[in-house]
This record gives structure tokens, C-alpha cells and sequence, in this order.
């Protein structure tokens, strides 16, 4: 099923995530879900707290991308409990980023290009890996999303001054965008 989602403003995107009990209850129909939302708003990547849920579940395809980037084709993953235990700082990139739940707003953001991650995977199996490149962005960003940040967060106090109208646009529900959505007021 598709889900709505949330956009800048509501109150769950703030909250920092809880890990899930290995046992949790609908984690099939939940990533299914996920999987069907991401897909229908053409992201690349989906964080529980995104569809309303302040829970530790992201899911990732860079396939679409793999056009650009073959190092990622059939890259489709979920990442459960997941988080980032340390960032290698010693190299960073600037990379305009965007997101579901800021639709039309795109910004540089410099993030570390590497990170060293712990997760689940769909079943249930651990990892713990250093992550670079493109994925480390992603997971960064994904993940900042579990930690209750937006990538919006992470701008210059200046570039946000700038951008400080959308923003208010997006709480206030005036926005386009081809997906299904939940804002605070529409």
C-alpha cells in the first residue's frame, strides 16, 4: 500500500527513532509499504519517521540510479536498527541533496565520504561496515532521518535564512508535488 508522506513541519519528523524488537510485529507489510511508497515518489531513499512511524527502518534503492552510476545496479536494500557509529571526517564533499519530505528544495550539504555503520538487514542478519561513496551519503542522510534531522539541518545559517520562506510553505501545506502527502495544515 502507499503511504502518505510526511512533510516538513510534522512533529515526527523531530523525534529520534526507536530500534525494533527482532520480533516486530508486520515488519513484512511495513517494508512492502515502504518499498510501494518509495517507488510511487520516485526517491531513492524512504525512513520510517517519513511515513509517520518513529522507528528505525529505512529503505534504499539506487538502482534507479544505476543508469549513472552501474556500481549500483540492483541496490535495493533495507536497513533495520541502523545506526552510524562513526564518521570519517578526514574527507567530506558537498552534494546538493533533496528529499520526499521537502519537496522543491534542494541544497549543498557537506557530509564526511565515509561512515561506519551497524544494521539489520530484511532478515534480521547483522552488519557492521565501513560504508563509502555515494551510499555513505545516502545512509547519512537517511539515517539523519532516524535521529529526527532534515538534511535542511546541515546548511549554512545562511543558505537557511534563504530557503526560510519554503520552508514555512511547506508547514502552512502550500506545495506541489506528484505523491501522496501529509502536512500539518492542506
Amino acid at each position: 500500500m502507499v503511504l502518505p508522506i510526511y512533510i516538513y513541519g510534522q512533529p515526527v519528523l523531530r523525534k529520534v527513532a526507536e530500534d525494533i524488537p527482532t520480533d516486530f510485529p508486520e515488519l513484512e507489510t511495513l517494508l512492502k509499504d515502504m518499498w510501494e511508497t518509495l517507488a510511487e515518489s520516485e526517491g531513492i531513499g524512504l525512513a520510517a519517521p517519513q511515513i509517520g512511524k518513529p522507528i528505525r527502518v529505512v529503505v534504499i534503492d539506487l538502482d534507479v540510479i544505476s543508469e549513472d552510476m552501474p556500481e549500483y545496479k540492483d541496490f535495493r536494500h533495507a536497513f533495520i536498527n541502523a545506526h552510524i557509529i562513526e564518521y570519517d571526517e578526514s574527507e567530506t564533499d558537498s552534494v546538493e541533496e533533496g528529499c520526499l519530505s521537502l519537496p522543491a528544495i534542494h541544497e549543498k550539504v557537506v557530509r564526511p565520504k565515509r561512515i561506519h555503520v551497524k544494521w539489520l538487514d530484511e532478515q534480521l542478519q547483522s552488519h557492521d561496515e565501513w560504508i563509502e561513496g555515494y551510499l555513505a551519503r545516502v545512509m547519512q542522510h537517511e539515517f539523519d532521518h532516524l535521529d529526527g534531522k532534515m538534511f535542511v539541518d546541515r546548511v549554512s545559517p545562511l543558505r537557511k535564512q534563504l530557503i526560510k520562506s519554503k520552508l514555512k510553505a511547506l508547514i502552512q501545506g502550500r506545495y506541489r508535488c506528484g505523491y501522496k502527502t501529509k502536512a500539518i495544515r492542506k
